[in-house]
């Protein structure tokens, strides 16, 4: 993208607020890389990207726990600048220092960290999870270097085995000589040979300072004197042998020292190619959070980019960043602008007073498209750009004295130079066309200047105080004229962009309020001709009634909001009364139930002290709990019923016909139609009930069952009813045990009464009496047996037994 317009619109000053959320090198050298782009695809990624680092950040604002997957704050401050490290490590045969080698171990466990952390969260932030995946695996390097480098780049005692046994040496050879040192201190302490009782280094040996003149009493090497030449620093003839050990020893650590650091260097060359990736990731999401803590804390949104075929700029509540953080500091606040551009109508006029806002508007613009085209987040409630290719603007006076151009002359140029290098994908931006000249020349030829653009169908957005340009915007198609707002009272600008109609400029009324003279401002209204001073009243007549428009426009907004939560409020009253009466009636349904529940199994105890079977009773406990059933869901189908009244949909009402389903009032389970009877009612059967019933008692006519109907979980249907055969209607126990042979004769007596049968034999043979005493006992306690007797002797006699059933 040309960015000829930059520093016009102040990109580098917007450059240097983001940088204040920069934390690292890293993220420095990404911020200067920073520049408008023209590739879509590119640019909606990382928007998309930044979107993600933005719902990151507040989730890791959120209080936080020690859960995995959770989001947390990373840190890119206290990293050293690697890009020297990363070039010297390339270079063959160099060795690293102590410090070079810790500072890119920093880096690349703070890598780690932010891999490990954002890898975590993949499931909600997958692109910046595929970002920190694009670090290599650096663990097994950190674990193996881990401790051998001091934060002030040393090397530990644990480097080597070999580092260690020196460095252990050499503190025995110090204390060696210190004891001597010690010992020739307080040999010579009281002959006048000390200047002072110290022990001290010069030139890497230890030494005793001794008064000038008397080192000839003592034997050793002088090795310097003090800055006065009062003091000599001698070593004593009998520790210089020990000194000279120091140095073997100091020299041999020397070696030790650069041999790890060497070994250490070519371990991270193997690895140079993850540690420079490592370097440049950091340093990217060092700039993507820095870019999200922006976005919060100017309140930013991520923008949209508009097809190519449908062109679209809109901004909505957009805000100068730069002048959002004067203010800020001032503790005032930026009117934000907002209007909508696309391919029907793509220039804007502004108009307006001085100081009202017209260049602000212009560079808000301007810099809010570089930022989306830059990947950074725009300071607006919403924001839609086309994709520009260059962003064109003649603002301010570019006025030169070295040049010899005069204010007009500057502007002529600039816009020139705009003419012949626009395209229909530009943003033009031009603040106060047709300035500095005639007003009727300079307004003509802002409208031929205008029209070029137009006709090249670039978006322009365009500042004037000049009728003519003002008179174009009202006339051209495809073109709209906009006011920045005016407070004839407070007689000070608004800040407010209002679309659809010319400003007034009230240079006059400014005038008088920055302190002008009254006699003054009183002459100059005198000298505008009639024509000037009717259409400056006109279009203040036409600013009075857009207020006055506005005014009733926010009233009837306001009215409607509070219509609206009014209405919010008597339906929220409504609905908590419908639920209080249901909670009412539900609680006498429950004591109905719970004193019919009472009595009934008062009636089942009774029941059962009457000595009645264990089948009867829990036959009669299931009908019971049948009712409390089906009793509840008929009370919530009427409940369901009344709270759904008024917006219950009118039932189906097919043709009623022989085989059709119906739903009946009062009915749970639909019914099918056997005939007709008449014009009123109809014969149905519902289950194994078969009833008539009047046209009127049909609620819905429903619509052929694909399925078969289904019984409830805890019922089985046998398809092939009880047979009986008429000439015996018998059951042969013989051979069976006793409890066998009960379980038998129940579930026969059942069939039976299903069958309508009111006489069965039961044949049980002689034995020992035992089936025929338990079967006896059955029958004289069955429900379904009115009595029974010994068979007669045509019929089995003794070995079986008829019961007459009820």
């Amino acid at each position: 993208m040309r960015n000829a317009s930059a520093d016009l619109l102040e990109f580098e000053s917007l450059r240097e607020l983001l940088g204040q959320y920069v934390g690292s090198p890293q993220g420095r050298e990404e911020l200067r890389k920073i520049s408008p782009q023209v590739n879509r695809v590119w640019l909606e990624e990382v928007h998309a990207l930044t979107a993600e680092a933005i719902d990151y950040l507040k989730d890791a604002s959120r209080p936080q726990t020690t859960a995995r997957g959770t989001a947390t704050r990373l840190r890119f401050s206290d990293l050293a600048d690697l890009q020297p490290v990363s070039q010297k490590l390339r270079i063959e045969g160099a060795v690293l220092e102590g410090k070079e080698i810790f500072d890119l171990l920093a880096l690349a466990d703070r890598a780690m960290q932010a891999r490990s952390l954002l890898v975590s969260v993949r499931e909600r932030y997958p692109r910046l999870a595929s970002k920190a995946l694009s670090l290599g695996e650096l663990h097994p390097l950190i674990q193996d270097l881990s401790g051998k480098i001091l934060p002030d780049g040393s090397l530990s005692d644990e480097a080597s085995p070999s580092l260690h046994r020196l460095r252990r040496a050499i503190e025995r050879q110090k204390k060696a000589i210190q004891e001597s040192l010690e010992r020739f201190v307080r040999a010579h302490r009281d002959d006048g040979v000390l200047q002072e009782d110290f022990i001290t280094l010069r030139n890497e040996r230890f030494v005793v300072p001794v008064v000038q003149g008397q080192q000839g009493r003592v034997q050793g090497v002088i090795h310097g004197s003090s800055a006065s030449g009062h003091t000599l620093f001698l070593e004593p003839l009998e520790t210089i042998h020990l000194n000279n050990e120091m140095v073997r020893l100091r020299e041999e650590e020397l070696r030790e020292e650069h041999r790890i650091l060497r070994e250490i260097t070519s371990r991270l060359r193997r690895q140079a190619p993850e540690l420079t990736t490592a370097i440049g990731v950091m340093g990217e999401l060092d700039l993507l959070f820095a870019k999200a803590s922006f976005a919060l804390d100017f309140d930013c949104a991520p923008p949209r980019f508009a097809s190519e075929q449908s062109p679209v700029l809109k901004l909505e509540a957009a805000r100068h960043p730069l002048l959002e953080n004067v203010l800020r500091k001032q503790g005032k606040t930026v009117v934000p602008v907002s209007f909508t551009l696309d391919a029907s109508r793509r220039t804007l006029l502004l108009s307006g007073p001085n100081t009202g806002g017209k260049t602000v508007t212009l560079k808000t613009v301007g810099l809010l498209a570089l930022m989306a085209q830059s990947g950074i987040p725009v300071p607006a409630r919403a924001a839609e750009f086309p994709v520009f290719d260059q962003v064109l603007a003649d603002l301010g006076d570019n006025q030169s004295i070295a040049e010899s151009l005069s204010s007009f002359s500057a502007h002529i140029r600039r816009i020139r130079e705009m003419l012949s290098i626009v395209t229909s994908e530009s943003l033009v931006l031009l603040d106060e066309l047709g300035r500095a000249t005639d007003p009727e020349e300079g307004g003509a030829l802002g409208v031929a200047i205008l029209e070029h653009f137009r006709q090249w169908r670039a978006f322009t957005l365009a500042s004037t105080h000049l009728l003519a340009l003002k008179l174009y915007g009202a006339t051209c198609e495809g073109v709209a004229n906009a006011s920045m707002g005016f407070n004839r009272e407070t007689l000070e600008p608004t800040y407010v962009l209002r679309i659809g109609v010319p400003g007034e400029s009230a240079g006059l009324e400014i005038a008088s309020r920055l302190g002008m003279p009254p006699d003054l401002i009183a002459r100059a209204r005198a000298a505008m001709t009639s024509r000037e001073r009717d259409l400056v009243e006109l279009l203040s007549r036409l600013q009075l009634r857009i207020e006055e428009f506005e005014a009733e426009k926010a009233a009837l907004e306001h009215q409607r909001l509070q219509l609206a939560e009014r209405e919010k409020q008597l339906a929220g009253e409504w609905e908590r009364k419908e639920k209080l009466k249901l909670r009412e009636l539900e609680q006498r349904l429950d004591a109905a139930i719970e004193k019919f529940t009472q009595q009934s199994r008062e009636t089942l105890e009774s029941m059962q002290q009457a000595a009645l079977s264990r089948k009867a009773l829990e036959s009669a406990e299931r009908k019971v709990n049948r009712v409390i059933r089906e009793l509840r869901q008929e009370f919530h189908q009427v409940m369901a019923g009344t709270t759904n009244r008024g917006n219950t949909s009118v039932p189906s009402t097919g043709t009623l016909t022989e085989g059709c389903r119906v739903r009946l009032k009062n009915v749970r389970e639909p019914a099918r139609v056997r005939r007709l009877l008449g014009s009123d009612r109809l014969e149905v059967e519902a289950g194994f009930v078969k009833m008539q019933v009047c046209l009127e008692d049909v609620l819905e006519v429903l619509p052929p069952s694909q399925e078969p109907s289904r019984l409830p979980a805890n019922v089985s249907f046998q398809s092939e009813g009880p047979k009986w055969d008429v000439s015996y209607r018998e059951l042969n126990v013989i051979g069976k045990r006793a409890e066998e042979a009960l379980e038998e004769v129940d579930r026969f007596l059942d069939q039976a009464i299903m069958a309508s049968v009111d006489r069965v034999r039961i044949v049980h043979g002689h034995g020992m009496g035992v089936l025929k005493r338990a079967i006896g006992d059955l029958l004289s306690k069955h429900p379904h047996v009115a009595k029974h007797y010994p068979a007669s002797p045509g019929e089995g006699g003794s070995a079986a037994t008829i019961a007459e059933l009820k």
